[in-house]
C-alpha cells in the first residue's frame, strides 16, 4: 500500500524540525567540534531528501511545488553515497539557510492539503 502525500511532507517537517531543535543555540564552531551533532543533523537531512524523493514518486505535481527538491535529493544523496566528501561547514550553511524556508513551505503546504481533504 502506497502512503499518501502527506505522510512524506510530515516527515519532512518532523525531520526538519528536529534539525532545528538540536541546533538551536548553537554555531559552527560547536557543530564542527561535536561529532554527535553533525551525525544526528546528517541523519535528519538524509530523512528530508529520502521522503522528498518518495514524494516525488507519489506525487510529482505535489513535489513540483517544493523548490530545489532536486538539489535536496542531491544532498541527501551526497550524504549517503559520499560521506568521505562531506563539506561539514557546507552542511552547517544549509541549516543557516535553507531549512527554514524549506520547514514554511512544507508546512504550507501540509496546512493546503488539510484544508483540502476536510472539505472533500
Amino acid at each position: 500500500m502506497r502512503r499518501d502525500a502527506r505522510a512524506y511532507l510530515w516527515d519532512v517537517q518532523d525531520a526538519a524540525d528536529a534539525i532545528i531543535s538540536f541546533t538551536l543555540g548553537r554555531n559552527l564552531d560547536d557543530y564542527l567540534n561535536d561529532r554527535m551533532l553533525r551525525s544526528a543533523v546528517e541523519r535528519q537531512f538524509e530523512i528530508i531528501g529520502e521522503a522528498l524523493n518518495q514524494l516525488r514518486r507519489a506525487d510529482a505535481t505535489l513535489a513540483a511545488r517544493i523548490p530545489e527538491l532536486s538539489r535536496i535529493v542531491g544532498f541527501r544523496n551526497v550524504l549517503i553515497h559520499g560521506y568521505d566528501e562531506i563539506d561539514s561547514t557546507g552542511v552547517w550553511r544549509v541549516v543557516e539557510t535553507d531549512l527554514v524556508p524549506l520547514h514554511e513551505r512544507v508546512a504550507g503546504l501540509l496546512q493546503e492539503l488539510d484544508r483540502k481533504a476536510e472539505s472533500d
